[in-house]
């Protein structure tokens, strides 16, 4: 599914969730790019037209299984969006200037012709008509008038056969825009046509502007500089322009000058930029601001294009009720872009008029306080029309002598409601455009994380978050054995990963059931060494070393294991890799497995192998024990999170408990000689022993071994 827009990106609901209260949604284009081939990867679609400005374009994946799986084990699917933009631009547009004449012949090859027309700020009115049509029965032509694009071949038309005068008229146009207009030749008209095409601007300020003989210079109608500058010089100190082929000149035209309409002020509103899409936006002499009944009160706010589109503009409108004087009066709020709706008919009770729509706010004595959120606002000026009304039998008419006083508080937020307490408010930037998002968390879903349809309850919150933490304390009785054992670092060790392992996972918690003693980056990375570093610890007690390559192998152990978290913390050679070296250094030293040359120098039967009471009860239990927890991590865990790594906490932990051997007792036979205190299976006193310095002959004198 791929969603595109004009002016703002598009606010997409692709899971169906429910939006928050006074939320409005802006619409959007939307297509869906089926692929049938493997090897057909691109979509292709037109747009005809397209307005002018920023377009923005967004596409999403398939909702995600939210399974949780160990990196490395499973394939990943790639994804890779990368749109293209082919344009196409018309030039050499036919400009129409208000109060003059264009004069076009139509040749038999050319089916239309296509002008434009700018439209200057307090325009409320404007009128296209084609004049003087000669060259065929009747006028076969259509006229169109679009704006900010040129308007489609299959877009509503006025037919000039039909319409005599053929003219259209547009109430309440954009404001600083330009209006195209095309004129297009009935099928099978042959032959040539000639007419005229003219085009009247109303100015709610001043009369006229078709009345005006001549244009002192393009400041005056409020045009862009470019738009009356021919080689720097300004409409008024230069020739009119005419166009590239010589068929068509501009002559004035003496018009009646029209009705003047009543101009209402337009207020702006002074932005305070606070930080990424955090702006207040202020009023002049505010924020309470006066309704009076006889006039509306305008207010223009202002975003500026890509720095704004990304964020929330909330409008919050309360109603002082003591200031209605008891009269059943409704304060209406219509919010349109680049025109204020102004109207004095009835079309602020619902926001619209004709072609123009907007978003309505309203209050009154009952409901006093309304508030609206739009997410990824279009850029550009958007006016707030404030109008009072009093409800009568005929509908809502003007009040009499009621000045309704109301609170206007506009402002721009990075989110919606701060995302709530369910989730995070986080910046997102895609090809250089940063706009903001919300992260929803325990299964809540939507704009605001407000939806709760799928969302986990306290209690299963509070559950998993015991489950996870307490599950830990199985950590204990290795802890115990170790230190029963003389293995007070290994004991260190293992009380490191319980410690860490428990606030990281009170920390890391989908819900509000949070508890964070440090930062989560910090207790990530130590849970992560800390179970990484019990496995090689626990695997290189079992192996007979000596103390000092026990030591260096520590240490070792630990640099290389913290240099590979910072690289990759949930990679599976994290584990895999140290349980392996482990195990073969083990393999190496352990006497059943070791060389027959280092069988002669290390090993001594009745020292160091353990008694089949050990393998039955001790090794054999654990080694299951660990590969049923290493089973679990890498196939199981993705399902059921919660309660399968709390199992792996047991697992672990007991696995530890059984190949962590407690220490032997001490012989009989030992006398006054002292007892050495180690960390290791099976050891003997004297040193010389331990290094096959002497022979069989005087072990039975000079060395005692513990069984």
């Amino acid at each position: 599914m791929v969603y595109f827009r004009s002016g703002a990106p598009s606010v997409i609901n692709p899971l169906h969730a429910h939006f928050p209260r006074d939320t409005a949604v802006p619409g959007s284009f939307t297509l869906t790019l089926t692929w049938t081939l493997p090897n057909r990867t691109t979509g292709v679609f037109n747009v005809t037209s397209p307005l002018l400005g920023d377009w923005f374009l967004a596409a999403h994946l398939p909702k995600d299984e939210g399974e949780i799986s160990v990196k490395g084990l499973y394939e990943e699917c790639q994804y890779l969006f990368q749109p293209q933009l082919i344009v196409q631009c018309l030039v050499n547009i036919a400009v129409l200037y208000p109060g003059y004449v264009t004069e076009q012949s139509m040749t038999p090859h050319n089916h239309s012709c296509l002008y434009k027309v700018f439209v200057p700020s307090y325009t409320s009115h404007v009128l296209v008509e084609v004049l003087q049509c000669h060259g065929a029965e009747g006028c076969p032509l259509w006229l169109r008038v679009w704006a900010k694009a040129p308007p489609l071949h299959n877009s509503t038309a006025l037919d000039c056969c039909e319409h005599a005068p053929c003219q259209l008229a547009l109430d309440l146009p954009f404001w600083q825009h330009w209006y195209y207009v095309l004129v297009e030749k009935h099928p099978g008209v042959l032959g040539t046509i000639s007419f005229q095409v003219t085009v009247q601007l109303t100015d709610c300020s001043r009369p006229s502007l078709a009345h005006l003989p001549f244009l002192s210079s393009s400041t005056s109608m409020n045009m862009p500089h470019s738009f009356g500058s021919v080689g720097g010089l300004v409409l008024g100190d230069s020739p009119l322009p005419t166009s590239p082929n010589g068929t068509k000149h501009l002559v004035p035209i003496p018009t009646a000058s029209p009705a003047s309409e009543l101009c209402w002020p337009v207020r702006p509103m002074l932005r305070n930029e606070l930080d990424t899409f955090s702006i207040h936006f202020y009023i002049f002499f505010g924020p309470n601001v006066s309704v009076s009944p006889d006039r509306p009160a305008v207010f223009v706010i202002n975003l500026l294009p890509v720095l704004d589109s990304g964020g929330v503009l909330n409008l919050e409108l309360q109603l002082n009720v003591s200031s209605l004087c008891g009269e059943n009066a409704t304060v209406f709020g219509c919010l349109n872009h680049e025109v204020p709706l102004v109207s004095g008919d009835n079309a602020l009770v619902t926001c619209e008029m004709e072609s123009l729509a907007g978003f309505l706010l309203s209050v009154n004595a009952t409901a006093s306080l309304s508030r609206l959120q739009i997410p990824y606002l279009q850029t550009g000026s958007w006016y707030l029309s404030l109008r009072s009304l009093c409800a009568t039998e005929h509908g809502f008419e003007p009040c009499t002598n009621v000045t309704a006083e109301v609170y206007l508080h506009a402002y721009l937020s990075p989110c919606i409601n701060d995302c709530g307490i369910y989730g995070q408010c986080k910046l997102l930037h895609t090809s250089n455009y940063l706009y903001a998002a919300c992260e929803c968390k325990a299964g809540w879903n939507g704009w605001g994380c407000t939806d709760n349809a799928e969302a986990f309850s306290y209690s299963f919150q509070l559950l998993s978050t015991l489950l996870l933490c307490l599950s830990n304390v199985m950590f204990v009785p290795p802890v115990a054995i170790a230190v029963h054992s003389h293995c007070f670092l290994e004991a260190a060790i293992y009380i490191f990963t319980m410690f860490f392992s428990t606030f990281y996972h009170a920390c890391d918690q989908l819900g509000i059931v949070v508890f964070c003693i440090m930062e989560y980056d910090v207790l990530q990375f130590c849970d992560c060494l800390g179970s990484l570093m019990s496995v090689w610890i626990t695997v290189i007690a079992m192996a007979w070393l000596q103390p000092v390559v026990n030591q260096v192998l520590y240490l070792l152990g630990a640099m290389l294991l913290s240099m590979t978290l910072q690289m990759d913390c949930h990679g599976p050679w994290n584990l895999l890799g140290p349980s392996l070296f482990a195990l073969g250094i083990m393999a190496i030293a352990w006497p059943p497995l070791s060389t027959p040359q280092m069988a002669r120098t290390i090993w001594r039967r009745h020292c160091y192998l353990p008694t089949w009471k050990h393998c039955a009860f001790y090794l054999c239990p654990g080694v299951l024990i660990a590969a049923a927890a290493m089973l679990l991590y890498a196939f199981v865990e993705k399902e059921n999170y919660f309660y399968i790594h709390s199992i792996w906490h047991l697992l672990i932990a007991g696995s530890v408990g059984f190949l962590l051997l407690p220490r032997a007792k001490p012989n009989g036979r030992m006398g006054p000689l002292p007892q050495r205190k180690a960390c290791r299976y099976q050891l003997c006193i004297n040193g010389q022993e331990e290094l096959g310095l002497i022979d069989t002959a005087m072990a039975s004198i000079n060395s005692i071994c513990t069984s």
